[in-house]
């Protein structure tokens, strides 16, 4: 794949997107998932319409923060947002190392594009055990009373 490739369009749909400061979070209403973009991801992401280039979105992160970056910086970014489905899975994204840029970035090491991910637990799985119990009427729904230890635990069953 050349590098002039246009970039993926991002996801837009089942997602609640808001801005804080220089952060993204974006909560996957299909996947339950989190994710908290840093400004560079989140700023690739931007980019990410279908017709914008990689070496048009390195110029836009170049203005934007004010460091030197190139199509490899941005297809990084592109690959950890299509890892975590924030961008449509058609077309595929050019081979890049992480590591390779880390070390030609190594000074703007806080600008390389970082994505952390949470996964939203079941509601199952929400449910606080652990309590004190002497009774199963004391524990939450889902959890069943653990009368040897005294302490509400969750239902393996």
């Amino acid at each position: 794949m050349k590098r002039a490739a246009r970039l993926p369009r991002s996801r837009t749909d089942n997602l609640v997107i808001r801005e804080l400061g220089d952060e993204t979070l974006v909560y996957d209403i299909e996947r339950d998932n989190a994710h908290c973009l840093n400004q560079t991801a989140a700023l690739v992401w931007e980019q990410c319409d279908g017709k914008t280039t990689a070496a048009q979105a390195a110029r836009f992160l170049q203005n934007k923060l004010a460091v030197s970056v190139d199509a490899d910086f941005v297809w990084l970014a592109v690959k950890q947002l299509k890892s975590f489905h924030l961008v449509e899975s058609g077309g595929n994204v050019p081979s890049v190392s992480r590591r390779n840029l880390v070390l030609k970035y190594a000074p703007l090491a806080l600008a390389l594009p970082m994505i952390m991910s949470i996964s939203a637990p079941t509601p199952a799985g929400a449910v606080s055990c652990g309590q004190p119990c002497s009774t199963v009427a004391q524990c939450p729904a889902g959890c069943i009373c653990d009368f040897s230890s005294g302490v509400c635990v969750g239902n393996n069953f």
